[in-house]
Parts: C-alpha cells; sequence; structure tokens
C-alpha cells in the first residue's frame, strides 16, 4: 500500500483590493497577446497571399504589364547620358583659325576679262582658298577692303583654284576700289 499524497499547501487569501489589480493586468496582458497574435496572423496572410500571387503571375521584373515584344531584335533601351566634366583641359590651348580674312582671299585677279567685269558689272574678281563658301568670302572681302558686297559667285577654275565675283553696291564704284588696291 502506499503512502497517501500529502495535500498541496494553499496559498493564503490575497486581499481583495490586490487580487481585483491583478485580475484586471492579467485581462490586459491576455487582450494584447490576442492583439499581437491578431497582427502576426494577418502580417502571415499577407505573405501568403503575395507568394501564391508571385506563383501564379512570376516574379519576372524583366517585361512590364502589357508590354508586346515586335521585333526579334533587341533595342538596348536609352539611359542617363551625362555631360563631360573632365579633370583637365585635353588641349592645353584651343586651335587657332584656319581661314581667317588673309588666308581666304589669296589675290584679286587682273586678267582682261576681270577688267571688263569691274567696268561693266561693277564687280571685283579674286583668287579664293577652296575651303571658303560666299558667306566667309564676302566677309572676308568687306574687312579687308572695307566695301559692302552685294552677292558673291564663286566657280572652281580648271586648274583647282576658287575664282569669287563680288558685285559692290551701287553706292561704291569697283574702279576706284581696284585703283586703292592696286589692280589698275
Amino acid at each position: 500500500a502506499k503512502p497517501a499524497a500529502a495535500p498541496a499547501p494553499k496559498a493564503a487569501p490575497a486581499p481583495a483590493k490586490a487580487g481585483a489589480a491583478d485580475a484586471k493586468a492579467a485581462a490586459k496582458d491576455a487582450a494584447a497577446k490576442k492583439k499581437n497574435k491578431a497582427i502576426a496572423d494577418n502580417a502571415r496572410k499577407q505573405k501568403a497571399e503575395l507568394a501564391a500571387k508571385a506563383v501564379k503571375k512570376g516574379t519576372s521584373s524583366r517585361r512590364k504589364a502589357g508590354q508586346v515584344r515586335t521585333s526579334v531584335h533587341f533595342r538596348l533601351p536609352k539611359t542617363l547620358e551625362l555631360v563631360r566634366n573632365p579633370k583637365y583641359e585635353r588641349k592645353s590651348r584651343p586651335s587657332r583659325v584656319r581661314l581667317d580674312k588673309y588666308s581666304i582671299v589669296k589675290y584679286p585677279l587682273c586678267t582682261e576679262s576681270a577688267m571688263k567685269q569691274i567696268e561693266d558689272n561693277n564687280t571685283l574678281t579674286f583668287i579664293v582658298d577652296g575651303r571658303s563658301n560666299k558667306r566667309t568670302i564676302a566677309a572676308a572681302i568687306k574687312a579687308l577692303y572695307e566695301i559692302d558686297v552685294v552677292r558673291v559667285n564663286t566657280l572652281i577654275r580648271p586648274d583647282g583654284l576658287k575664282k569669287a565675283y563680288a558685285r559692290l553696291s551701287a553706292d561704291t564704284e569697283a574702279l576706284e576700289v581696284a585703283n586703292r588696291i592696286g589692280i589698275i
């Protein structure tokens, strides 16, 4: 026969006020635990829904929704191109202007046909640089001889030189300018 187990000693009853406060605190703790559990459950549900959605749809971020490839060739997308901001200049000084007014107009022509142009059409004839155009020729003649040029006609001679006919304005006499330059 086994000896009978001794009954557990009973705790002394706490005062009435302390018991009520403990019960309130226990109820608060239980409510907070319940709330935390609900929040955790909700977070788990959302995570599970996102995972299910990812499994259904796929997580590939390569293609946006509704984007359809219409070509078999891949074109690299345009990206940000920043303006150059060098640490130092690549040239020690800027390159000089190769076509200035002195290199554009080489020399005036004083052939018989050029003299006829001076007398009949109020036009001076020059041999000019082959790289110059009508605007630069007109600007160079205006700067060199201080005359107004109405229009410039150009042609390239068979020997490869460029000839320019500079028609002067009506108020300037080509014969006087030719005299001043030293053609005549």
